[in-house]
């Protein structure tokens, strides 16, 4: 009797732990199963597809850890922003880092500077807040592929924004103008903003997106067939390092900027105010925005408004909220590296 009440024991035991091992496997089975589905979905979404099932295999694995990183990111208390899946969920940071983060070559050239009482006389006249969306100066939000371009979204959407300031009409500029007649530039591999200002002035202006539409790779320049350009500027101005200077010269016009980051937090935002701390922009590479205004947000923290040139799917509707006065350099040195086109 002994001997078989325990064998009957370990009967029971054995049964428990077979079926918490059969529990633990279903529970596993099916989150890599939700998992799945759901990487399913975000490649139906953005029309991904894959050449062969080891590829697929290892996105879903790159999107898998993305995906958990971005979980985790949002369960910190007191960020004042948060991360999101969107269409480059299925890219390593390096890989985003090597396609999208190529802003321009950094060369030494001497900074033309406004007087100062241009500064002090926006900064008398600042608003607590501008959008120059509400203003009609801002064009929706194009995404430039997986051509490192950015440059040259930044340049045209600023050109865009003093061309509706000055003549009263929002016209959507060609990217692919500047991408492929620009010489000093390297295109899809980097661009200097500046030097494209300077390219805008001497070629007479840019043409409209609709007669230069945007190809996403560099192509010969279609200079001959063009026809009279749509906006022109008289040159370009550098901001001088400071977030004074930024916020004098965004209260006249957007302008573009170059931040430098590695695209490990950058790439992943979806809303709120970016800050930038704890290491968040990372370094070694560089991209170019345009701020297209400023302002204050419900929890009290000042801000830039960001557009961006990654699509709609990234960000807030494209666009980011960047953080003011954190330190003198700016989040991701943004008040370092500022310029805009003159009238």
């Amino acid at each position: 009797m002994a001997l078989n009440f325990h064998s009957g024991l370990v009967v029971l035991a054995a049964l428990f732990l077979l079926g918490a091992w059969e529990s633990l496997v279903t529970a596993r089975t099916l989150e890599e199963t939700s998992l799945f589905l759901r990487h399913e979905s975000w490649m139906a979404r953005h029309g991904r597809t894959y050449k062969t099932e080891a590829e697929k295999a290892k996105r879903f694995r790159i999107f898998k850890e993305n995906l958990e990183f971005i979980e985790k990111f949002n369960k910190v208390a007191n960020r004042s922003y948060k991360l999101g899946v969107n269409k480059f969920t299925d890219l390593t940071k390096e890989e985003f880092r090597a396609t999208l983060l190529n802003e321009e070559k950094s060369i030494p050239r001497p900074k033309p500077s406004k007087p100062a009482s241009f500064l002090n006389e926006s900064l008398a006249q600042a608003p607590d807040s501008l959008d120059w969306r509400e203003r009609g100066a801002v064009t929706g939000i194009k995404d430039q592929g997986n051509c490192g371009c950015c440059w040259a979204f930044a340049v045209v959407a600023a050109v865009e924004g003093i061309t509706k300031i000055r003549t009263g009409k929002l016209i959507s500029l060609s990217e692919q103008q500047l991408l492929d007649c620009d010489l000093n530039s390297d295109g899809c591999g980097g661009g200097i903003r500046t030097e494209a200002f300077q390219f805008v002035k001497d070629n007479g202006g840019l043409v409209t997106e609709s007669d230069y539409p945007y190809e996403g790779a560099q192509e010969s320049c279609n200079a001959q067939n063009l026809g009279t350009p749509a906006a022109t500027i008289s040159g370009y101005q550098e901001v001088e390092p400071s977030e004074s200077a930024l916020l004098a010269a965004v209260t006249n016009q957007p302008v573009s900027a170059g931040i430098s980051l590695d695209g490990g937090l950058f790439h992943h935002y979806s809303s709120g105010v970016f800050t930038g701390d704890n290491g968040d922009c990372g370094s070694g590479s560089r991209h170019a925005i345009t701020i297209v205004g400023y302002g204050t947000s419900d929890e009290g923290k000042d801000y830039w408004l960001v557009k961006n040139s990654w699509g709609t799917d990234w960000g807030e509707n494209g666009y980011m909220r960047m953080a003011r006065g954190i330190n003198s350099d700016g989040v991701c040195g943004v008040n370092t590296r500022a310029s805009y086109p003159t009238a």
